[in-house]
């Protein structure tokens, strides 16, 4: 679904938060930190695309790739690929590759 806001277009997308996060959200917009949850949402999903774009991503093989993710998700069981990807500087396309062949090999599963 595409919306209008101030002259660009914008795309509604649904995700799942824990209880807690909803809370702590509606609390700020109650506080007057936040117009809405929405407004909450955009500003974290902005912030975190800069911080992004602020990484130094390392070059690596995707055999050098595979090993560190492995060893990531050994003490980050609950990662997501983008969370990887930050940790350990890499590109996330590369950590998707790796992760997709670490769940052939049976060294990953995809949980919810």
């Amino acid at each position: 679904m595409l919306h209008a806001i101030g002259g660009k277009m914008s795309v509604q997308i649904s995700s799942r938060l824990p209880r807690k996060f909803l809370s702590e959200i509606e609390s700020l917009v109650k506080e007057g930190y936040y117009h809405n949850d929405s407004d909450f949402v955009r500003e974290a999903v902005r912030e975190k695309l800069e911080g992004i774009k602020e990484v130094n991503l390392r070059e690596v093989s995707l055999k050098e790739a595979k090993e560190e993710i492995y060893r990531y998700l050994e003490l980050n069981p609950d990662s997501y690929p983008y969370d990887i990807a930050n940790e350990l500087r890499l590109e996330l396309s590369l950590v998707h590759e790796a992760l997709m062949e670490l769940k052939k090999e049976g060294k990953a599963v995809e949980v919810e």
